[in-house]
């Protein structure tokens, strides 16, 4: 059975900082960490894929940073600079991607894991 288990996320005040941290139970060509906010719809945080390589969306590029742990399977989102708009539920995903490529695009990603919570007050 797959398992992403999440940790870390919380409350803090604008400019402040959290970090994200997920474990696999396996290891998958695309990882990466997406948000929904309340009313809006999920959208790719920052994804990375076998060989190290790193997406980000455009509105976290310099504050985020995506990294992988020594075992391939973890993954960790160092969160700095945190604004009000960061704020939601933000979920590890894992999947195969497409064409040999990694997207930030959920319907990519087959596996979930359960949300953390990151609030961002301003």
């Amino acid at each position: 059975q797959v398992q992403l288990v999440e940790s870390g996320g919380g409350s803090v005040e604008a400019g402040g900082f959290l970090r994200l941290s997920c474990e696999a139970s396996n290891t998958y060509m695309c990882m990466g960490w997406f948000r929904q906010a309340p009313g809006k719809e999920r959208e790719g945080v920052a994804i990375i894929d076998s060989n190290g390589r790193t997406t980000y969306v455009d509105s976290v590029k310099g504050r985020f940073t995506l990294s992988k742990g020594n075992a391939k399977n973890t993954l960790y989102l160092q969160m700095n600079s945190l604004k009000p708009e960061d704020t939601g539920m933000y979920y590890c995903a894992a999947g195969y991607g497409f064409g040999g490529f990694c997207y930030t695009v959920s319907k990519f990603y087959n596996y979930w894991g359960q949300g953390a919570q990151v609030t961002v007050s301003s």
